[in-house]
């Protein structure tokens, strides 16, 4: 390299190191256009904008049981239509103490005769009780073959951590004394996605078998608002919107003034190696997308067989959330049966 270039390489070079790194940077505002590389339903959910509520945090307990009530009657009304629609059953019981729901389709396919689901909603710890919290699992009962048990956990504000994680791993517990831990799987979006995340973490500390493969969706993996999607799609995510309305009130006050960095909060901060076969989905939309992309990051890293699915221009949850019959839906419970199929024992 000729002196003067060398020279005006060096320094370049010595200016770039002794610049300061920028904190943040402004974006000039601009309209984010319904994408067209999405189906027709995902379009027209797209198009609907953000919801009214997503910033009406409740002031205090009473609020947030009046908002989980009201949301729990307009969803169940859904799950009933929705149960009844893919033809599967809806079973209430209880497991050493905890309500569940075990959801049978009309067939059981033959190589899940002797498999199990355990799914685990979502909800943000607050929402979703009762069948309220079915939907995904009906879904995946239905569209898989499988017999799935939904735990109906505890909840803030009359139940913060860690009642939420007790009642699953006494249902994990539970079904360990049915099923070989092989042969069991467990899923669950958001929320029940951290859950699962958090339930092989405690579960691999109580010495308890570890299930056969585990498949956490948009985990909410961290309840600090950490993680670059947390800024880059607020306000572009029409389910969450952002964190800084009830996402927040509802970390809060689930984690009743505990370490919201524990990993039995947010399970991104835990030891992941050893983890079963996972398969971690979002969405280019998506409030948590950080979450799960640094989850199956730190996966990889130590070695664990983790796939990642990141679907055209949904927000949060929103694979389950369309009708049906929408491709993204199909989609996205294709994935999960053909990864739990690959991965359970039969």
């Amino acid at each position: 390299m000729p002196f003067f270039r060398k020279t005006l390489f060096s320094m370049f070079v010595g200016a770039a190191m002794v610049l300061p790194v920028a904190q943040a940077y402004e974006v000039a505002a601009h309209e984010v256009p319904v994408p067209d590389t999405v189906s027709p339903a995902l379009q027209q959910s797209i198009a609907k904008g953000l919801p009214l509520n997503w910033n009406q945090v409740p002031k205090d307990a009473e609020g947030w049981r009046k908002a989980v009530s009201r949301s729990a009657r307009q969803v169940s009304a859904k799950v009933d239509a929705l149960a009844g629609q893919l033809n599967v059953s809806i079973e209430e019981s209880d497991l050493a103490g905890v309500r569940v729901f075990t959801l049978t389709p009309s067939t059981v396919r033959p190589e899940n005769r002797n498999r199990l689901l355990l799914h685990i909603h979502g909800g943000c710890y607050v929402f979703l009780p009762g069948k309220a919290g079915l939907q995904e699992g009906l879904l995946m009962a239905a569209k898989g073959g499988y017999k799935v048990v939904s735990i109906d956990y505890r909840m803030a504000p009359d139940h913060p951590y860690p009642a939420a994680m007790d009642d699953a791993m006494t249902v994990y517990r539970e079904v360990l004394k049915q099923y070989p831990a092989d042969r069991i799987g467990v899923f669950g979006t958001s929320t029940g996605g951290g859950m699962t995340l958090a339930l092989v973490l405690r579960a691999r500390t109580e010495g308890l078998p570890l299930p056969g493969a585990v498949a956490p969706g948009t985990p909410w993996s961290d309840l600090t608002k950490t993680g670059d999607s947390y800024f880059t799609n607020e306000g572009v995510d029409t389910m969450l919107v952002s964190y800084n309305g009830f996402l927040k009130g509802a970390a809060e006050i689930y984690a009743n003034g505990h370490d919201m960095k524990d990993p039995q909060l947010s399970p991104v901060y835990g030891d992941l190696s050893g983890f079963p076969p996972t398969l971690l989905t979002s969405g280019t939309r998506d409030l948590f997308l950080s979450n799960t992309v640094r989850v199956h990051q730190k996966m990889r890293e130590a070695g664990v067989n983790a796939d990642l699915i990141v679907i055209e221009g949904l927000s949060h949850a929103g694979y389950y959330l369309l009708p049906s019959d929408a491709p993204e839906l199909c989609y996205y419970f294709n994935q999960l049966n053909q990864f739990f199929n690959k991965h359970l024992k039969q």
